[in-house]
């Protein structure tokens, strides 16, 4: 049962993937299915979209499902790719690289450009500047859970436990980490981060109690919570989430942590006006359908379909709070050696 509910999303992605090929196959609906653009107005073959992660998890799920909507809206198949590795880091590199003619496209998190860069050296930073943005698409809010069995229900049942907390995080530079860091740093609770490779992993982990607590994405652990195996301590938004109206946030129970998962439509640099703006109203038909709304909320997912220009400013009041409260309490989320 528990490998079954944990891999739920990988299965949808499957058969969403299959059902993909299927209409590719049969040629049906005038979609166009070469392999690369040629002569013509933009576009004139098939646009892949890229992924940083594996297949299930709330990036691979969002692209497959702007895709959908691209691949409907611009008369093209949009085949997706997944490229995991380094929160983001190898398939941005990759993007960079690619050729500016609107063929090769990618969501991007915002922690790969806000977080990552304080916890790596200067030569793996991926900079903002080397891309397209072509809007801003949603946001994935972060929860703090612990085994049902745990008896701890808020962040001050952690600290009266008196004890080393072993936390589990989405890995190495994420919000995950960003989050439990400050959480427990301005609480006092002595801790010990242990990362993983996704949220997945990280949930298996605290049922498996590998770890005495657990930071991921609310869309990963949601049902996990409904079915009473975890409880939610906190969650890391600014405000409660309609997703979990019940559960306080950090602020409320007096900590300033204030971390999510931000995402992001890119292009490589350089890619014509024209085409950016047919990707980009493609990209606002597909949010507004009445599928895509409910593709949002089975997943927890916060809409914030907002221009280039406010994209980057998001990420820059990110940077900054982040850096100045990592400066503040004296935190390092370099990868222990």
């Amino acid at each position: 049962m528990l490998f079954s509910k944990l891999n739920r999303r990988v299965l949808v992605t499957a058969v969403s993937a299959v059902s993909m090929a299927s209409v590719v196959l049969a040629g049906c609906g005038g979609v166009k299915t070469t392999s690369t653009g040629g002569k013509g107005d933009y576009p004139t073959g098939n646009i892949q979209m890229s992924v940083g992660a594996s297949p299930g998890g709330s990036t691979d799920l969002i692209t497959r499902a702007i895709a959908e909507g691209l691949g409907k809206e611009l008369g093209v198949s949009v085949p997706v790719v997944n490229k995991p590795g380094a929160n983001g880091a190898l398939n941005a590199k990759e993007l960079q690289a690619a050729k500016p003619d609107g063929y090769k496209i990618a969501v991007q998190n915002a922690s790969l450009f806000t977080i990552t860069p304080l916890a790596v050296s200067a030569k793996e930073v991926v900079k903002l500047d080397d891309f397209d943005l072509l809007g801003g698409i949603s946001q994935d809010d972060y929860v703090l859970i612990a085994p049902v069995g745990s008896g701890y229900k808020t962040i001050a049942d952690l600290k009266k436990a008196g004890k080393n907390v072993k936390y589990g995080t989405t890995g190495v530079g994420t919000g995950a980490q960003l989050a439990s860091a400050l959480t427990f740093k301005q609480a006092g609770i002595p801790a010990t981060d242990v990362p993983f490779d996704g949220g997945a992993p990280a949930l298996t982990a605290l049922l498996g109690s590998q770890v005495d607590v657990a930071t991921i994405q609310v869309g990963d652990s949601i049902e996990q919570i409904k079915a009473k195996k975890v409880v939610p301590l906190a969650v890391f938004s600014a405000e409660r989430i309609k997703f979990l109206p019940d559960v306080p946030t950090a602020k409320e129970q007096g900590y300033d942590v204030v971390v999510s998962q931000y995402r992001f439509l890119t292009a490589p640099k350089g890619t014509p006006d024209d085409v950016r703006t047919k990707l980009a109203d493609a990209a606002k038909k597909t949010y507004a359908t009445d599928a895509y709304k409910k593709f949002n909320d089975a997943h927890c997912l916060t809409p914030i379909e907002v221009s280039p220009d406010e994209v980057r400013k998001i990420l820059d009041g990110y940077a900054t709070k982040y850096k100045a409260q990592l400066d503040q309490f004296g935190i390092s989320l370099a990868a222990k050696k």
